[in-house]
């Protein structure tokens, strides 16, 4: 009994060190944990109110997923959260380029836009190791195109006439411009 007692104290000082440690790291970020003071509800009066709202405040953590492949994580963030996806950890350009991105805050242009450029770049690297393993693309499904023209074949019709409209106009445009710097 006398046991378990002190085990509880030991946790409860240690969950209050912890805390008064979390405070001094974060107490410099706009905003972070307001909506932990019930008297700083930003939701007031929309919310509906259902007398245990304030219990989620002592609620259990789930136990540290287990780190062994890189995980990015915000420079707002003190740490990896608890949880996180593991099937593709960065690699190659694109994750180069998003380590880039993580140096950034999330409220930055640059955050966000770093990482749709390494999006693109990792569909990119996708098809080029498609190629090497000897698999060849297949557009007609992978962009969707068999649904579409199984289940809407107007519209489908429609956006590839204006498609082969647009490069024969971008042909005839680049032609045009190379026949007049010929002459």
């Amino acid at each position: 009994m006398q046991t378990v007692l002190e085990d509880k104290i030991d946790e409860f000082q240690d969950r209050k060190i912890a805390d008064r440690n979390r405070d001094k790291r974060t107490k410099d970020i706009p905003g972070w944990g307001m909506d932990a003071d019930p008297e700083n509800d930003p939701t007031y009066p929309m919310k509906h109110w259902n007398g245990a709202d304030h219990e989620r405040l002592n609620y259990e953590k789930a136990p540290q997923q287990r780190i062994d492949i890189e995980v990015l994580h915000s420079v707002e963030r003190p740490g990896v959260t608890r949880v996180f996806g593991n099937s593709s950890p960065p690699s190659g350009l694109s994750g180069a380029i998003r380590r880039y991105a993580y140096q950034y805050s999330e409220a930055t242009a640059t955050h966000w836009m770093t990482l749709i450029l390494a999006d693109r770049i990792n569909a990119i690297e996708g098809k080029i190791t498609d190629l090497a393993h000897g698999i060849l693309p297949n557009p007609w499904i992978e962009r969707g195109w068999r649904a579409e023209w199984k289940y809407n074949r107007p519209a489908f019709i429609q956006k590839a006439a204006t498609t082969a409209l647009l490069i024969t106009a971008g042909f005839m445009v680049m032609k045009r411009k190379n026949k007049h710097k010929s002459v």
